[in-house]
């Protein structure tokens, strides 16, 4: 045999990220980030200005308060302004406060007054004080005043800002004004023992400009975020794409001349689904690491999250790309499909166990990490299909992922009518295998390997579901569980490998595995 029938192909080296467009990206994203937040709170602060448009307050729920007291008080409400008056201009913020005695017939009172008259007014006075109120569901809880005295007729009572007496509903609207404030509900004739159904409500005139500010300032956050974004996450891109190799034009880590073969799609000659997700499990693993790990892996989810805002933003640019020309713009092709890769990575890690190895900061190929993803650039994309494969095509799929790996919660009610209720949430059918993984590593060393396959088989079909939704495939997702490291029926079948068409074999197994 001849020495080079011998010699080896030594691995790629690994493409670095360049510092500039990856800076780009990770501004980009935090700008649009942000202005994601201030549109929706834009959105809802318009959207309460129209709703108070005709002079309507925003009310809360009518709840029952009940006291065996004499008065029912609120803990002191301190305000402070920053104005000359100590006030806010008429019209601005208006609270509004309505009381109905129970049973409507008894006259109730109800009044708003600075927190040091209500405490002379109800000196050795015994009072019940609201010290908590929660509304899901709604519970109440209270503090009782001890007091010998009888009080006077609170309507008698001239330091009130602002009281209502009588039956039926009552209601009392006051400008907000700087100070400690109380509010006082109690029988109109001073009596004790009472209860009473309350609602309270909010109009502000600052609804609207304020709301409008926020949108403003949003789009110019967009305007600047989106172009600094893209122009990044295509520069990355195109750095990752590898140097010309035999069989062509290389983009996104395979060739686009791998699509004419004679069967016209080696593809799906050579590849159950056109989106690779390999992971090959690690022979002797930590008892404990996996224990930490979720908590190591915080520096990768801070840059995961601005990158999977980039990744969203490039989609729909891209989606718009495809709509008019049919192709998926290269770089950005290969900055998806990086982002995927490097959350697989930590995924494999911190997520499904699978090894000890800390997962690279990178969107390239790491020919010695035990896990990679890669998906094949297509010359040509439906342009049709990208109004509605990825929600109405997919929600099949979207479905089955979301039960293999959504949490389940479940409600409890200890006692029927006390309110107190009990949620617990259970892990997802995937989070569940992981947790029993790391409970056989805790105590044996060992990862059960049936169990290894059946979370790599979720993950695979998640990963699947994720290319086709993000729009790097026309073809859609099989029904299937392709257990294991990787997919038993990933081999070529012709002579040449995987370098026959145009694409990087998978790192060898690690021994033992």
């Amino acid at each position: 045999m001849s020495s080079s029938s011998s010699s080896t192909t030594p691995p790629p080296a690994r493409t670095p990220m360049r510092a500039g467009p990856l800076v780009m990206v990770l501004v980009g994203a935090l700008l649009v980030s942000v202005a994601g937040g201030l549109a929706f709170g834009g959105l809802l602060i318009s959207a309460l200005a129209g709703f108070q448009r005709d002079g309507q307050f925003l009310n809360t729920s009518t709840e029952r308060f009940e006291y065996d007291s004499y008065a029912l008080t609120t803990q002191p409400q301190d305000i402070r302004l920053d104005t000359g008056e100590g006030a806010l201009p008429a019209g601005i913020a208006t609270v509004q406060l309505k009381a109905t005695g129970v049973p409507s017939t008894k006259a109730v009172f109800v009044g708003v007054a600075r927190q040091a008259d209500v405490d002379a007014y109800l000196s050795s006075v015994q009072h019940t004080e609201l010290i908590e109120v929660r509304t899901d569901p709604f519970r109440a809880a209270y503090r009782d005043i001890p007091g010998s005295s009888v009080p006077a007729s609170p309507a008698e009572q001239t330091f009130w800002t602002a009281s209502a007496s009588g039956t039926g509903t009552q209601v009392i609207s006051v400008d907000v004004r700087s100070g400690s404030w109380a509010v006082v509900v109690m029988n109109a004739d001073g009596s004790q023992t009472g209860a009473v159904d309350l609602q309270a409500g909010v109009r502000s005139g600052l609804f609207g400009p304020v709301g409008m500010t926020l949108l403003l300032v949003a789009g110019l956050l967009v305007l600047v975020g989106v172009p600094l974004l893209l122009i990044g996450a295509n520069a990355l891109g195109k750095g990752l794409v590898p140097s010309p190799a035999a069989g062509g034009n290389r983009r996104g880590g395979l060739t686009e001349d791998a699509h004419h073969t004679a069967s016209g799609d080696p593809i799906r000659d050579f590849l159950p689904y056109p989106a690779r997700l390999t992971g090959y499990l690690q022979p002797r693993l930590s008892r404990w690491l996996w224990l930490v790990k979720w908590f190591l892996v915080i520096p990768h989810l801070v840059v995961l999250w601005l990158l999977w805002t980039a990744c969203f933003v490039s989609t729909v640019a891209a989606g718009v790309v495809i709509l008019f020309t049919g192709r998926y713009p290269a770089g950005l092709f290969a900055f998806t499909v990086g982002v995927f890769r490097w959350t697989w990575r930590v995924q494999f890690y911190a997520s499904a166990l699978g090894t000890d190895l800390y997962p690279p900061f990178t969107l390239a190929r790491v020919p010695d990490y035990p896990a990679d993803f890669e998906v094949p650039y297509p010359s040509r994309l439906h342009r049709g299909l990208v109004l509605v494969k990825w929600w109405l095509l997919a929600l099949p799929h979207l479905l089955i992922v979301a039960a293999l790996t959504g949490a389940a919660t479940t409600t409890v009610v200890v006692a029927p009518g006390s309110g107190d209720l009990i949620r617990t949430t259970a892990p997802s059918l995937l989070g569940l295998l992981v947790i029993i993984a790391g409970v056989a590593l805790l105590f044996t060393a060992r990862y059960p390997a049936p169990l290894f396959g059946l979370v790599m088989g979720i993950h695979r079909w998640t990963y699947r579901v994720a290319a086709y939704v993000f729009l790097l495939r026309d073809e859609y997702p099989p029904f299937r569980l392709d257990q294991g490291a990787e997919e038993t029926e990933a081999r070529p079948r012709e002579t040449g490998g995987w370098e026959a068409v145009g694409m990087k074999a998978p790192p060898p197994r690690p021994p033992g595995s």
